[in-house]
């Protein structure tokens, strides 16, 4: 991942070897796995220890894949056996409930986050972020760090840039990655001086900083949404470990991570 700059960058295999694994995870007997869950890479730290906690009450524990919303719909779309699916904003959650692949009424926003802009932490000064802002200017020969358009994370980006005036003068000069994770990898490498990820995603990396918060008026709210799939192979078990999610006590979990519980 060292290498950027052009739209080439994005990390196209990764939907490639979800799908792989998503079938290799299917293939396992229903008896000797809990549910499994497509989850929005953002929640990887926070969702594996919802998972843990499930477990520890004597449930199977879930199997989680994550990946970008935008693949894991599509993983979906195209008839993934999968039993829940998180996503991180409402846009993909809305396209499965169009194509009837999910069950309406086992759908809860129930968590939110922040969009922040991140630097390698040895160098991160903060800076002010608002109309007009300097962004192309900081970022000098350098590349700022986006998850693609199709990701929630790249889209909120996207458009709080937009909004903020500054779309333009920074768009040449942006690096993709397939998930927010792959970009905040990319100023944890020092191979972009900026980033824009998650509040959370940044909290569960000691080699960024966030360098400033952007407002939240400058894109749409970002919401997370879990619903069970229509198909899913253990609609109990998926809905069983839906319900703790959504529960005070599944939601205090992901407070620790820097969530906002809904």
């Amino acid at each position: 991942m060292h290498g950027f700059g052009r739209r080439s960058l994005t990390l196209r295999p990764l939907f490639r070897v979800l799908t792989v694994s998503v079938a290799l995870l299917a293939a396992t007997p229903a008896l000797a796995r809990g549910p499994l869950v497509l989850a929005a890479a953002s929640l990887q730290e926070s969702m594996n220890a919802a998972a843990d906690a499930w477990a520890a009450q004597r449930h199977e524990r879930p199997v989680i894949s994550f990946g970008g919303s935008s693949a894991l719909a599509r993983q979906i779309e195209a008839g993934a056996p999968a039993d829940l699916f998180v996503s991180a904003d409402e846009d993909w959650m809305n396209a499965l409930a169009r194509k009837g692949a999910i069950v309406p009424a086992s759908r809860v926003t129930f968590l939110g986050n922040r969009l922040v802009l991140v630097a390698p932490a040895a160098v991160a000064k903060p800076v002010t972020i608002k109309r007009g802002f300097a962004l192309a200017q900081w970022l000098g020969s350098g590349r700022l760090a986006m998850a693609d358009s199709a990701v929630p994370a790249g889209k909120y980006g996207q458009q709080a840039l937009t909004a903020l005036g500054v779309w333009s003068a920074v768009a040449p000069k942006v690096a993709r990655g397939d998930t927010v994770r792959s970009a905040l990898a990319l100023v944890e490498r020092g191979a972009a001086p900026y980033g824009i990820v998650y509040a959370t995603d940044a909290y569960a990396s000691k080699r960024v900083r966030i360098v400033g918060v952007f407002p939240a008026a400058s894109h749409p709210p970002i919401t997370y949404p879990v619903a069970v799939l229509k198909a899913a192979p253990s609609p109990a078990a998926a809905e069983g470990f839906r319900r703790f999610l959504v529960s005070s006590a599944g939601k205090a979990i992901f407070r620790r991570y820097g969530f906002v519980a809904r």
